[in-house]
């Protein structure tokens, strides 16, 4: 039988002492034809690890044409699921986490391919027994050369590492969905991801990995998630990503997105890494790029801009769900 994991279930915390991270599963979410060859990269670069994930399930988000392909395609050393969640990336990462074995739960995109080392340096992070997260380094493979304009302050927009993220080992509040990985006992303690979040689909919502590892930092006698970068994976930008408009509903998206974290977890653990992030890392990047332009880079200005467009789309998108959820009080905020 399914285990249903309920995203708001709670029990009796745990000591961190002793925890086990002797195996890894490995979860990857896939959902339409499209990405085949991706689908196909992201498991090979699984059987090419140093450090061999103990299991490898493929979780396909209700598609039968994908399901089919899978079953007929992939090798006997990965197991082929169909999501038993709602429609959508949440649903399907919960049906890997009751499907999975190991002590240590890790999640990679569909479209991403982990490096050699991957696994082997995730697992060396969990060595710390009160770290019960990880994430790592997420690099953009772009489809050409990367747009000029687009700033690295802003690359969480395609799902990538961006500027202001550390570059060595530190504690985090949340990973970069596309390559992180949980203590399998803390799905056990606080539940699954919230399938009220994440993405369905090609749309640009997210979050669910936010509000995720709120909840489970908030459990005391838990631990902490750390950002080990060392551990790192090449993240495919499709060509549709590279545009501006995508850039701006991906920005409007995320501050919708932020804005239902804030209903569920409070501002002040939702916003607790944004703040930093708008006062220090954007005002810097809006100075290098000016700066850039007055030593002769012309594209300098175009990223200074588009750091101020992109804080500007992404307060929109917050403060048009939070108002929404004003005007109706007692009524969960809904993108």
């Amino acid at each position: 039988m399914t285990q249903v994991l309920h995203p708001h279930a709670h029990a009796a915390p745990r000591s961190t002492s002793a925890r086990r991270a002797d195996t890894l599963t490995v979860v990857v979410c896939a959902y339409t034809t499209e990405r085949t060859a991706d689908v196909a990269a992201a498991l090979a670069s699984l059987a090419g690890q140093t450090r061999r994930p103990d299991q490898v399930l493929l979780v396909v988000d209700h598609s039968p044409e994908l399901l089919a392909w899978a079953r007929a395609t992939v090798g006997e050393d990965v197991t082929v699921l169909p999501s038993t969640g709602p429609r959508g990336l949440s649903g399907a990462r919960n049906t890997g986490v009751a499907a999975a074995t190991g002590d240590v739960v890790a999640f990679l995109d569909d479209d991403a391919a982990a490096e050699p080392d991957w696994a082997q340096q995730l697992m060396a992070a969990f060595a710390e027994d009160d770290v019960i997260g990880v994430g790592g380094g997420v690099e953009p493979a772009w489809p050409a050369l990367r747009p000029s304009w687009f700033p690295p302050e802003f690359l969480w927009v395609v799902g990538c590492s961006y500027t202001g993220l550390p570059t060595t080992r530190a504690q985090i509040r949340n990973p970069i969905g596309a390559n992180m990985a949980f203590r399998r006992d803390v799905f056990t303690a606080v539940g699954g991801f919230d399938t009220g979040m994440g993405r369905l689909g090609k749309d640009a919502a997210g979050c669910e990995e936010t509000e995720f590892s709120i909840r489970a930092g908030a459990v005391p006698g838990e631990g902490r998630i750390v950002l080990e970068p060392a551990a790192r994976v090449r993240h495919t930008v499709s060509t549709d990503r590279v545009a501006r408009t995508y850039f701006r509903r991906r920005c409007l998206a995320e501050g919708r997105s932020k804005a239902l974290v804030s209903g569920l977890a409070g501002a002040g653990a939702a916003l607790s890494t944004e703040r930093d992030y708008v006062r220090r890392t954007l005002p810097r990047g809006v100075l290098r790029g000016l700066g850039q332009t007055l030593r002769g880079d012309s594209s300098g200005a175009a990223r200074a801009a588009m750091i101020v467009e992109g804080l500007g789309w992404t307060a929109a998108g917050y403060l048009s769900v939070r108002l929404r959820a004003a005007l109706r009080p007692g009524r969960r905020a809904s993108a």
